[in-house]
């Protein structure tokens, strides 16, 4: 769906024509205070008053990445690798998102792989790929195949490998309650998924 962040439209998962209007800021800390009412409280308590401004200060940091295209930060790319011709993987990338069934944080590590054909990206480039899917609602697995999808469609390379482990706080702290329960997603492309033993070092340098 597009949605229209200040001003800006923003593409988001289902790619639906119509576009969402954001809401004022009034509107949202609004929306805030029915919910802390709603939770049995006073939001017109002294340690809540300013609750509202606080929590859509939080959003904008949490949900940056509606405002930001991975495919600019891919798009920087270096030609002269002097022959380079092996994996550029990036380990142990933080991730903190927000699952988009409860709303509630997943924490864990990105793991990034590609196979360069012509050209480079500056590494900092494919942590930011991730940050900028991360911070946007979302679910583990689609999260791991637009990190995927963008690196593969931007630099071309000659394939693409992606794993998240990650704990999600929608079953540890509520649900069934299960803290050391982590979740891990892999996504492969061109020579990762086609070559087992490429796709096996990759996993092996994840330490998988």
């Amino acid at each position: 769906m597009d949605a229209v962040i200040k001003g800006k439209a923003v593409t988001g998962k289902s790619g639906a024509d119509e576009a969402l209007i954001r809401p004022s800021r009034d509107e949202a800390e609004d929306a805030v205070r029915t919910l802390i009412a709603w939770a049995g409280d006073d939001p017109k308590r002294e340690g809540l008053i300013d609750t509202p401004g606080r929590v859509v200060d939080a959003y904008e940091e949490w949900f940056k990445g509606y405002r930001e295209d991975p495919r600019e930060y891919l798009s920087r790319t270096f030609d002269d690798v002097k022959g380079y011709d092996d994996i550029v993987m990036l380990r142990d990338i933080d991730v903190e998102s927000h699952c988009e069934h409860h709303m509630a944080p997943f924490l864990g590590k990105a793991f990034v792989a590609y196979m360069p054909l012509d050209n480079v990206v500056g590494i900092s480039k494919l942590a930011r790929v991730v940050e900028i899917y991360a911070k946007r609602l979302q679910t583990q697995e689609t999260m791991t195949s637009q990190i995927l999808t963008a690196i593969q469609e931007v630099l071309k390379p000659q394939g693409v490998a992606v794993l998240i482990d990650a704990k999600h706080e929608c079953m540890t702290t509520r649900g069934v309650h299960h803290p050391n329960v982590s979740t891990i997603t892999t996504q492969f492309s061109g020579v990762f998924k086609s070559d087992k033993e490429l796709r096996e070092r990759f996993l092996r340098l994840a330490g998988r």
